[in-house]
């Protein structure tokens, strides 16, 4: 995620609430904050948001409700 961007804000947004409806946690990083790893920020700077689960990344600048719901019951995307 990004600060001040909107579409961070709806798309984590979403992924709270299918997280919460599914009992998992969430994590939400700031590419931008002093810190964060250059290595994430290289690979996602110019494509956030993006969602990844376990490593793999679900969805970028949009995400599908039902792709996190697959991706966090397991299945192959």
């Amino acid at each position: 995620m990004r600060a001040d961007c909107r579409t961070c804000d709806r798309m984590e947004g979403v992924v709270r609430e299918i997280c919460g409806r599914a009992g998992e946690e969430h994590t939400v990083v700031d590419v931008d904050a002093p810190g964060t790893d250059p290595e994430w920020r290289a690979e996602y700077g110019d494509r956030i948001p993006v969602t990844l689960v376990d490593g793999v990344e679900v969805g970028s600048w949009r995400l599908e409700p039902d792709d996190l719901v697959r991706a966090l019951a397991g299945e192959a995307p």
